[in-house]
This record gives C-alpha cells, sequence and structure tokens, in this order.
C-alpha cells in the first residue's frame, strides 16, 4: 500500500454526499460564475479570517498578483519577500512588472527573518509578501511593525495557512491584504484551482473585485486593466461545504504532528519548531535531515512518498537566477533546501501509517 506526502480524494470521500449534493444544486441552478455561492463563501471565509470582505479569484498566485495591483503596484516597484517559498508568491510579483526582492529565512520556522527586512529596504520600496509557510505563520507582528514604520504595505501569503493564529488572531487578517490558494492538497481545498483574497478595508476590495474581472465596475466597462480570474461557482459550493470542518480538519493534522513528534523524537532529526504565540495547522509536517536524498529513496522504496517543499529555492532557479534583487546572505534557506523533507499528513492518515513511517524513519537511522 503507498502512503502519499498529500491526497485530496480522501477528503473528498470524508465530504462526498455533501459536495455532491452542493455541486448538483449549483448544475441545476444555471448560474455558474459568480453567483450566489460564490458571495456566500466570500462572505463565510471572510468572517472565518475575521475580515470584513472576501474576494473569490481563480487560484492563488492571482490573489497575490490582485493584492497587489489593488495597491497600485506595478513596473519600476520592489517587493521584499522569501527565496524559499512556491514559485506562485514570485510569479505573481512578476505579473505586476514588479520587482521581487529576496531575503533569507529564520533557521527554526523557515519563514521571513524580520531582521532582514531593513537591509534591502530602497526608496522602491513599496511592499513586504509575509510567506506564512507550512501552516506556521511569519514573526508576521514585528513584520507589521517594520512596514508600519517604514510606511510600506503588508500583504500575507497564507496559502498554506488557513485557520493558523499568531496570538490569538487569524492569519489572514494582520496586512492590508491576506491571499489564499485553494489548491486541492491546501488545509482548505477546492477540487480544482480556487483561491480567495481577504481585506478589511473596502476600496480595496472594490479594486481587487475590478481587477478580477476585466477592470470592470459596471459590465462590459473596463475602469482600470484588469483580468480573468474568477472562482467559480462550483468550486465555491465545494469550499462551502469544506469551510465548516476546516477546524476539525486543522485539529485532526495538529493531532498527527503530535504522534510524529512522539514517535521521532529519539532520532537525530530536527522535528517542526513552533514559536511562541503560533497555533501551526501542518499544512506540511517537515523535518531537517543530513541524508535528506537518501533517506527520501529509502521511504520511496517502501511505498512512502514524502516530499520536498521546496528543492531549489527561487534565487537558483533557472528562470530567475540572476534575474531578481537578492539580499547579501540567502545561507539559511540555501541550508535547509538540502535538508528538509515533507512526511505524509493530512486529514484521513492512519495510526498505523503515520506509525509505518516513523517506523521506517527510525529503521533508516539505526541501519
Amino acid at each position: 500500500m503507498n502512503i502519499v506526502c498529500a491526497n485530496p480524494l480522501k477528503q473528498f470521500h470524508r465530504y462526498q454526499d455533501e459536495i455532491e449534493t452542493a455541486v448538483i444544486k449549483v448544475l441545476r441552478s444555471k448560474c455558474y460564475i459568480l453567483g450566489t455561492e460564490v458571495r456566500s463563501f466570500e462572505n463565510e471565509f471572510a468572517n472565518y479570517v475575521d475580515c470584513r470582505y472576501g474576494i473569490g479569484v481563480a487560484n492563488g498566485t492571482d490573489a497575490i498578483e490582485i493584492a497587489l495591483r489593488s495597491l497600485n503596484i506595478g513596473k519600476g516597484d520592489e517587493v521584499i519577500t522569501v527565496s524559499h517559498t512556491a514559485v506562485a508568491t514570485i510569479a505573481a510579483i512578476e505579473a505586476t512588472g514588479a520587482t521581487p526582492v529576496l531575503v533569507d529565512i529564520e533557521e527554526d520556522t523557515f519563514t521571513l527573518n524580520p531582521t532582514q527586512i531593513e537591509y534591502v529596504i530602497s526608496e522602491k520600496t513599496k511592499a513586504v509578501v509575509a510567506v506564512h509557510l507550512y501552516g506556521q505563520a511569519a514573526n508576521i507582528t514585528t513584520i507589521k511593525e517594520i512596514c508600519d514604520k517604514r510606511n510600506i504595505q503588508l500583504i500575507e501569503d497564507c496559502a498554506q495557512a488557513h485557520g493558523g493564529l499568531f496570538n490569538g488572531k487569524k492569519l489572514g487578517s494582520f496586512g492590508k491584504l491576506g491571499c489564499f490558494s485553494c489548491y486541492p492538497t491546501k488545509n482548505l481545498s477546492a477540487i480544482g484551482d480556487g483561491g480567495i483574497i481577504t481585506t478589511n478595508d473596502s476600496e480595496l476590495a472594490s479594486r481587487c473585485k475590478e481587477i478580477r474581472e476585466y477592470g470592470w465596475r459596471k459590465k462590459f466597462i473596463s475602469e482600470v486593466k484588469g483580468k480573468n480570474s474568477r472562482l467559480d461557482e462550483i468550486q465555491a459550493a465545494i469550499l462551502r461545504v469544506k469551510l465548516k470542518y476546516l477546524d476539525e480538519d486543522n485539529s485532526e493534522r495538529q493531532k498527527i504532528a503530535l504522534i510524529y513528534d512522539n514517535l521521532l523524537k529519539e532520532t537525530s532529526l530536527r522535528l517542526p519548531f513552533t514559536q511562541k504565540g503560533n497555533v501551526h495547522v501542518y499544512h506540511q509536517y517537515v523535518i531537517r535531515t543530513n541524508a535528506q536524498k537518501d533517506l527520501l529513496d529509502f521511504l520511496r522504496e517502501n511505498s512512502v512518498f514524502a516530499g520536498i517543499h521546496y528543492p531549489m529555492p527561487i534565487h537558483l532557479q533557472p528562470a530567475y537566477k540572476n534575474k531578481v534583487k537578492i539580499a547579501k546572505d540567502l545561507s539559511v534557506t540555501e541550508q535547509v533546501a538540502k535538508q528538509i523533507i515533507s512526511l505524509p499528513i493530512y486529514p484521513g492518515l492512519t495510526i498505523e501509517e503515520i506509525e509505518l513511517v516513523s517506523q521506517l524513519i527510525k529503521q533508516f537511522h539505526i541501519s
């Protein structure tokens, strides 16, 4: 039996009856784009994140691009973020015409190191995109203090952190805008692509809605340059079903992480660290080892398909090498990429599967 890193099909089976009922309702409604399901999901998710507004979009990459564009960020501007992230974060910044400026991460949390921000701020700096990675918050209050002090806009990339908290406050509610992906493997997942932006600013919410649909305020009249990035009714209906169970699913992820912690604590692995004040929702359970490739190969030979998120920092990838601005030192980022492994974790992963993964890891270390 294969044990995979993520299993969207298992979550579908868990909520299959409700999802199929919701989808059939949409199919029979004759309204498939930006209808009642999208509006309801936008309101429900905004309430969940403790924000006033939600704007459904086609995917998480578009969410970041549209958020930046709503702040009039574009060509000639610079946006600070990390190199240890999904390519989507950087692709979204580039799509606006702005230049990504990449800084190093904190060694324990794998998230943006706030002390690095001041070193790269220039007169062109307009925003920071703080990535909440693996389900854990970046040091968002410190980052926000720096942004507020320097009059820089703060955007949260919450693609892997639906339901996460920092000091009791939901991620996606700290910055000017929060950006979420609802890709099928995410904590809150569509069955296809989807995304949503959150904000407390009514003007920014209106701008995001204009940009996502050709710049329209009134149909067929483009007031600003926009694009086609609409969340469809079927995905919104699915997300509404899953949103009801998000806290329950996150709790299950946390329980799985605790089992891993207990079973692997005697090994030489560096296990996930949760910073004080943070509620980690474990989109990924990421360990560190100096035997990354050998351990991955051993697990795969035994039908356990762990992953690496992410194997190559953005600034070293062919499309971006020598083409983005980087801080002087990205040594932590480069070291971490050579050591990390994401173990299987998702709602529905059984105790037997968790124990087998852990047993194999211990067997590898003993041998």
